[in-house]
């Protein structure tokens, strides 16, 4: 898949050895290593087990979100993280580590945080929480806490918020970079020409002098080069209506810009793109939660590909605009235009999204089938009951 949705643990890193600003070397090392060597660089490993487990745990974390969100290459470096504790986590080539925490990295390391209902690794900041604080996981207050008996599930929550829950076993494989490794230009076709169309017209939301592209197709044709030749101009890259490295990276990180992804809470994928209907479920104006986040979603991805159904934000509250996007689906497929999502209703938007990811983004790896489905969702399932005004998630 071109731009990942599913978290992997990647089998290298490559790690700037300095501030990504200046030159240093890199050095590629396996995952487990890595964390081995921040962790013994970061605590002591005389801190009692649940305080190295929670520190731990934050590390593998925020090093698969940059890996995730594509941090450094989408802002043109040839390198996934730095050991720059102004950004990211202390890594020093070549040293030493410790057992107790080689065997704590060793059973850990395709475990991380994610905040519940959401897909990428929570970007778990830390801090030494004496000479420097910041929003997040107090290294010496973790320690403090996990010697007044709190475990490591309570220590992570205490930093994190109630809301996060681990994911285990996470799959193993080498890093994937989203640039398919050859210019897109006019003529080109197939599934990252997909994804970016879905990028540029994600984009233009924000950016109106943008051209919209409709349908998105797969097909680099005259009206995505247009809208190519737009972005380029205002983030001022060459405008030759050619996507090479440059310009796909930059689309990236805008991409994830304008989706508000942020270093500690971001918006991320929420877990409900990618669930099927539940029975039962009625939503209408004044319904708030999961399953509105899943309708949102459902509808935006199928007005990427028709220009009388908006895209929407993914906030979970069925307003207004939510309203009207439901009117323009259900008059799309032939239903009632009611503007409350029944059964019918529902199953008519799901299909419609299966149809697109089946087809337009057959290889952007969505799952399709019920058993793909169950497999990626392990939280945020829809509730089974309707929702009202004043619903909220539990």
């Amino acid at each position: 898949m071109p731009i990942s949705v599913t978290p992997y643990i990647p089998q290298t890193i490559t790690v700037h050895t300095g501030p990504a600003d200046q030159w240093a070397e890199n050095v590629t090392v396996s995952f487990p290593d890595y964390i081995k060597n921040v962790a013994s660089s970061e605590i002591y490993p005389t801190w009692p087990e649940a305080a190295l487990r929670a520190n731990i745990l934050a590390q593998i974390s925020f090093a698969l979100n940059r890996i995730y969100t594509e941090y450094y290459p989408s802002r043109g470096y040839d390198f996934d993280i730095t050991a720059s504790t102004m950004n990211d986590q202390k890594f020093i080539k070549g040293r030493s580590t410790f057992e107790n925490v080689d065997r704590l990295v060793d059973e850990l390391f395709t475990t991380y945080i994610r905040r519940e209902g959401f897909v990428e690794p929570l970007a778990a900041k830390f801090c030494n929480g004496t000479t420097v604080t910041c929003d997040g996981l107090s290294q010496w207050g973790s320690e403090a806490l996990a010697r007044q008996g709190l475990g490591t599930m309570d220590i992570l929550r205490r930093y994190y918020g109630d809301n996060i829950e681990l994911v285990s076993n996470t799959p193993i494989r080498d890093i994937e970079y989203s640039y398919p490794g050859y210019p897109l230009q006019r003529g080109s076709s197939g599934s990252y020409v997909t994804v970016l169309q879905a990028m540029l017209n994600r984009i233009s939301r924000n950016y109106p002098a943008i051209p919209r592209i409709y349908p998105a197709d797969g097909i680099f044709g005259s009206r995505t080069e247009e809208s190519v030749k737009a972005f380029q101009r205002i983030f001022n890259l060459t405008p030759d209506g050619i996507v090479g490295q440059g310009t796909w990276y930059k689309l990236v990180a805008l991409h994830g810009a304008v989706r508000k992804l942020s270093e500690l809470v971001s918006e991320g994928q929420p877990f409900t793109q990618i669930q099927g209907p539940a029975p039962g479920v009625t939503l209408r104006e004044g319904s708030t939660g999961v399953a509105v986040s899943a309708l949102q979603y459902f509808i935006s991805i199928i007005g990427q590909f028709s220009p009388a159904v908006p895209v929407l934000a993914i906030d979970g509250i069925f307003g207004p605009q939510t309203a009207q996007a439901v009117n323009a689906v259900q008059s799309r497929l032939g239903l009632p235009v009611t503007g409350v999502v029944d059964q019918a209703t529902w199953q008519g938007i799901y299909d419609e999204y299966l149809g697109i990811a089946r087809t337009a983004l057959a290889g952007a790896s969505l799952p399709t089938s019920a058993q793909e489905i169950e497999r990626s969702v392990l939280s945020g399932q829809f509730p089974g009951y309707d929702l009202s005004y004043g619903s909220t998630d539990t």
